[in-house]
Parts: C-alpha cells; structure tokens; sequence
C-alpha cells in the first residue's frame, strides 16, 4: 500500500515527506500535548530500510535532534518489544531520492494516564501488558511422556538381550552379565553427566539465541511479502562441543574397555582360569566398539531434551532396537555366533540409533562450530567435572548396598536384587519428569521469565509427590503379586515380603530426589549437586557399613531409604536458600517494564 500520511494519536496528519525533511516539521508540541490528553494514545514509529533524511534518528523515526525534546521519553528509548508489522512502500513522489523505500510502520496503543501537574504520562503509571504465558504444565507433561517411553526402552532391550544369552547357557548368560556390568558402570560413570550437561547448556543456549534472533524476526515477513520461510538450522557451540566431547569421551572408553578387558574382569573376580573369562573377554571388547555411539547417543539425547524435543530420541531407539530384536536371534542362532552375535547386535543397534539422532540433529542444528574458540569446553568440563564426582558417589552407594546384600547370602542377595530391579524402574516416572523439567527452567531462566520458573518448579513438586505417593499406594497393595513374575521360590518371596516396606515407603522420597536433581540442573546448579550427593553419600555409606551387620538385609533396605531421603532434604535445603540460584523465590518477580518503542 502507498503511505501518504502519518498520524500520531490524533495529531495534525503529516501529508508526505519532503525533500529531506519530513512532515514531522509539522507536528507541533500542541498537537503532542493534545494526543496525550486523550484516552488512548497511538505511538507510531517508523524504521526505514533506507534513510530518509540525514538528522539523527529517534524512537525508530528520523526526526531531528529539536523535535526530540517535544516527545516524551516513551518514544525517545529503544528497546526490544514485539510489535505488528506493517510493510510499506514509499513511492519516489515524496521525495526520497530513490523510486521506491521499504519501511516498517510499528504501532502499539497503550494509556498514558497524566499527572495533575504536567503533560507528560508517567512511566510508573503505565499499566504493563499481560506477558504472553505458555502453559508449561501442558508443556511439560507432554515432554515427560515420550521421555518414559525413551528411558523404558534401553532396560527393555537389556531384558531381550539377555533373555536370548540365557538360552544358550548358565556359562554364557554369567559371562555376558559381567561384561554388560561393567560396560554399564562405565558409560554411567561418564555419560550421564554430559547428557545432564548438555541439556541444560543447550536450552540456554538456545533461549539466549532466541533472544538474539528476536530482534530481526519480523524481517521475514518484510523480506518475502507474507510468505512463510524454511527456518534456519541453529549455530549453537553447546551443540558442537556436546558431539566432540562425545566423541572425545567415546574414544577413550573403547580404547581402556578393549584393553583393559582383561584386567576389569580380574576386578570382577574373573581370573584367566574361570570358564567364564574367555566368552566375557570376546564380548567386552566387541561391545567396547560401540562405546563411541553410546556417548553420542546420550549426548544427543541432551541435546534434543536442550531443544525441547523428546520425541524424536524416542522414534529413533525405537527403530534402533527393533533392528536389535531381528538381529540377536538372526546372529545367535542362525549364524550361530553365540555371545559374540549377541555382542555384534547391540553394537549395530547402537550406531544405527546414532546416526539416526545426528541426521535429524543436522535438521535443526549446524553439527560443526565456525570456530574452535566458540566451544565451551571450560563450561562442560567444570560442570561435568562436579557431576562426574555426584555420579560416583552414587555408584559407589548403590554398589555398596548390593555387596552388603551379598555377603547376607544367595537367598537375601535374590531378594535384594528383585527389589531394586522394581524401584528402579517405577523412578522412570519421576526421572523423566526431572528431565523434561530441566530443560523448561534452563529455558525460562536463562530469559530471566522467573514468574514461569516459579511455576514450573511448584508443579515439578506437586506432581513429584503425587507419584511418588501413588506408587507406594500402588506397589504396597500389589507387590506380593508382583514378585511372584520374577521367582516362584518360597524363601525369596519370603523375605520380598519385609521387602515390601522399602520398595513402596521410599517412593515419595525417591521421586522427590529425582525432581529436585532435575530443578538444580535446570539452574546450572551442579557445584550443589554435586557436594550434597558427596555429603549425603558418604553418611548413607557409613550407615550401610554398619546396619545390616546388625539388622540384615533391612539394614541394607534402610540405608538406601536414608540415602534418598537424605536426598530429598538437600535438595529441598538448597530452594530455602536465599542467596543461591533460587533467590527468586523468595522475592516478587512481578517487576514493572517499561514498554518501548524499537528493536
């Protein structure tokens, strides 16, 4: 459309640009005064792609350094605010000195009460527009659900994996057991950290992009007249450091796996005689090979937790391990490979999982950096570096409950075993809620919306505690059911019964731990993380030490109760803080802003 006038909340219209100048001349500070007294008041900016005149630029509009005093100090700032756009074109007949100047014209009507005393509106009476409020209790259920779904799918695939092993034999089900136990405490040792890591880092990166980008965003409409463009792949250094570190870290562990095959089975108790070393040996180091895609399939994971996005991980280990369901009987028996098919299965799986996550990354991401000074290496490190130290302290609690347990002999260490294996897989509820909630705070706080961040951590709680509680409600009607799908021994089941009390008792504190790691690694949080999981371990490892030598197997159960109890109270120690990350809550986040004109 052609703009011949420009009217400023009902002012004298201007009737074009002239030569140089523009008609702003005509726009007097009565005419200012009077807009003022209305009711509404339109502020209407105008940012040329070209300029118009030479004078100095205010408010987004050329007006001259004179008209800059007749304006009140609302239109004089420029800040970034979302505006409708409007694109116009300026035919030659006004005067630019060119045929034709794209511009934009930014309205926003908003009061302007007056003061008894004055003209001018003031700023402190301005009443604030309502911020937009994404329904994040929405937002975050919806990524919880296929987060469940991606973490039940690795413990399903280890089921199926070792369902098939166990067909061929005690020797071959106890050797592949060792292997998968100590490739596991390795990857945990390692991996989890840095898909921790990365999702935060990466959500913050991406709302700190976000922020960056907004300040162009409505140049696509300009550009393409109305229509819709492809968006860009993201430049984001969280996400190239995330792959070379991935690949770095995988590196590493296939190499100490391949080669110190041998020596980690000695630590196992598996020494070069046993039946068990040369079958445990072969498979260790084929599925060291496919450490590498292990690290980088967690860390994508991280990464597309970072972007909000926790169905595609989801299609792409479904995929994955389908693959692994046709190729374990296929190798194992068809081609009669043994332990070593089984082994070559997983592996193929993994990578083909892999390069599925980094073919729909490039979609969404640059993979490489512009530059290797953009990494953030420093910050993955550090922040690794804690969480590293938090999940050794957790390692090392969890193993020392299990070899208390053991030394209570083969029946108690059976029962134990069935135990953990339940509440480790009913704490997928509330781990993958801590997950998808940490992605939402880093978001939101890394944009400083603390009002969401507020709501969001409040909902993380109640929801937290509400499973927890329906799982103990739940596993304590229905455990003694339960139990008999994993043993029909009658002095197992026997002891499952006192075993009852732990697994349904520490529910609530269970998933309340999971939702508070899930909190502080929203806010960056890891230095915490990480000393309270040390303090906490190494009080609950005391009590393990001493307990079941008193009390037995209970001792044991207790332990691990306290130990996430203990948990529960850091984390909930740390949001009473005042002075750390959470001071927010504990002040009103209802601050006024100004609205302004510009980008």
């Amino acid at each position: 459309m052609k703009m011949t006038a420009t009217q400023f909340g009902g002012g004298a219209p201007s009737t074009g640009l002239r030569n140089r100048t523009s008609d702003f001349n005509s726009v007097t500070k009565k005419d200012w005064v009077y807009s003022l007294r209305q009711t509404e008041a339109k502020f209407v900016a105008l940012s040329n792609r070209k300029d118009l005149s030479n004078v100095s630029a205010v408010g987004g509009s050329n007006l001259s350094s004179k008209h800059r005093s007749q304006y009140s100090r609302l239109v004089a700032h420029r800040r970034r605010t979302r505006f409708p756009v409007v694109a116009n074109q300026l035919s030659s007949e006004f005067g630019v000195g060119c045929s034709e100047v794209e511009e934009k014209v930014i309205l926003k009507e908003m009061h302007a009460p007056l003061t008894a005393d004055r003209d001018e509106p003031v700023l402190s009476d301005i009443p604030v527009p309502e911020a937009y409020s994404p329904n994040v209790k929405r937002e975050l259920l919806m990524l919880s659900v296929p987060a469940i779904v991606g973490q039940a799918i690795d413990p399903i695939a280890m089921l199926m994996e070792t369902a098939y092993i166990g067909r061929l034999g005690s020797v071959e089900l106890a050797s592949a057991g060792v292997s998968m136990n100590i490739f596991n405490y390795i990857s945990k040792l390692f991996n989890i950290p840095l898909l921790s890591v990365a999702t935060s880092f990466v959500a913050e990166d991406i709302a700190k992009s976000a922020s960056k980008a907004s300040t162009i965003e409505n140049a696509y409409e300009e550009i393409t007249n109305g229509k819709s463009v492809p968006a860009e792949r993201k430049q984001l250094s969280s996400v190239s450091t995330a792959l070379l570190l991935a690949l770095g870290i995988g590196m590493f562990e296939a190499l100490a796996l391949s080669l110190g095959s041998g020596l980690f089975l000695n630590m196992m108790g598996i020494s070069s005689n046993s039946p068990m070393h040369i079958p445990a040996k072969r498979f260790l180091i084929i599925r060291a090979f496919g450490a590498p895609a292990v690290v980088a399939s967690l860390a994508l994971q991280g990464v597309f937790r970072g972007f909000k996005d926790t169905t595609t991980p989801v299609l792409c280990l479904g995929i994955g391990n389908l693959l692994a369901a046709f190729l374990l009987p296929t190798l194992i028996y068809y081609f009669r490979l043994g332990v070593t098919g089984a082994a070559m299965s997983t592996v193929i799986s993994q990578y083909t999982v892999t390069f599925l996550m980094i073919w729909f990354l490039n979609k969404k991401a640059v993979l490489l950096p512009p530059k290797m000074g953009s990494l953030q290496f420093g910050g993955y490190i550090k922040s690794g570096g804690f969480l590293l130290g938090r999940t050794l302290a957790v390692l090392t609690t969890m193993t020392l409950g299990t070899s208390m347990a053991a030394r209570q002999g083969p029946v108690a260490m059976a029962a134990h075993q069935i135990c953990i294996q339940v509440w480790l897989a009913v704490s997928l509820l509330t781990d993958a809620l801590a997950t998808s909630g940490q992605a939402l705070i880093a978001s939101y706080s890394s944009k400083g919306e603390y009002k969401i961040v507020k709501e969001i951590t409040d909902f993380m709680l109640k929801i937290g505690l509400f499973i927890g509680v329906s799982l103990a409600v739940i596993l304590g009607t229905s455990f003694g059911s339960i139990a008999t799908l994993f043993t029909k021994d009658a002095a197992v089941l026997e002891i499952l019964r006192s075993g009852v009390l732990f697994v349904s008792a520490s529910q609530p504190l269970t998933s309340l731990a999971y939702v508070f790691d899930g909190l502080h690694y929203g806010v960056s949080d890891f230095a915490y993380a990480a000393r309270a999981m040390m303090v906490v371990g190494a009080i609950s490892s005391v009590f393990l030490l001493y307990a079941p030598s008193v009390i037995g197997l209970s001792g044991v159960w207790l332990g691990l109760t306290l130990f996430m109890g203990l948990r529960a109270v850091a984390g909930f120690v740390r949001l009473l803080s005042k002075s750390g990350p959470w001071w927010f809550l504990h002040r009103d986040t209802e601050t006024s802003q100004l609205v302004t004109i510009g980008y």
